[in-house]
């Protein structure tokens, strides 16, 4: 399997392509990491709510055990303090949720940032650069055996433009049937040409 052409100008093409790639991914990951901290964020008020709440919650169930402590002092008088302590832990656990909320929405929206952009070079992008790699891997085993360069010139019949066939000559497919020596060769150098092989 071939990575780059023999060819300076579609290497060039090809590695200033997969930088290209490798940066962009870069980008988008840089860009989501950057996206999850900015929503994480959002989480400080509900950290301060949850500080907040348990903290008072904490503090009214002292005042209510101690006043439940006094001898000859009825349970009632113990009662609000106990139920705003149980106001306080709601709101201890309002600010959980939101904090569970935010994380959330973080993930999800910078798994979405990376993801779609990712998405693009692996169904896209790769498919390309693999079927390259895997054409120009088969064409240059092929193009030093005399059968092989049969082959490619075939190729070059059934794939290449007519504009470029007629250019070689304009009965390049009867010269190839013959089995015409300089013609099987324009035809074999024209498909490794196109894949940006010598």
């Amino acid at each position: 399997m071939k990575l780059y052409a023999d060819r300076a100008p579609t290497a060039l093409r090809q590695f200033l392509t997969d930088v290209f790639v490798v940066v962009w991914i870069y980008v988008w990951i840089r860009l989501g990491m950057t996206l999850f901290d900015l929503i994480q964020k959002l989480a400080a008020p509900g950290r301060k709510l949850e500080g907040a709440g348990t903290g008072l919650a904490d503090n009214l169930q002292g005042a209510g055990d101690k006043i439940n402590g006094v001898p000859g002092v009825p349970d009632s008088v113990a009662a609000p303090f106990t139920n705003a302590a149980n106001a306080a832990r709601s709101l201890a656990d309002a600010g959980r949720e939101q904090q569970e909320i935010v994380n959330d929405l973080a993930w999800i929206m910078s798994v979405l940032v990376i993801a779609v952009p990712v998405a693009l070079v692996v169904l896209l992008w790769l498919p390309l650069r693999i079927r390259w790699m895997r054409r120009a891997g088969s064409a240059a085993r092929l193009r030093g055996a005399t059968a092989g360069r049969d082959l490619l010139a075939l190729r070059a019949l059934a794939t290449q433009p007519l504009g470029r066939l007629v250019k070689i000559d304009p009965d390049i497919a009867a010269l190839w049937r013959k089995g015409d020596k300089q013609a099987v060769e324009a035809l074999a150098t024209l498909e490794l040409r196109s894949l940006g092989l010598r």
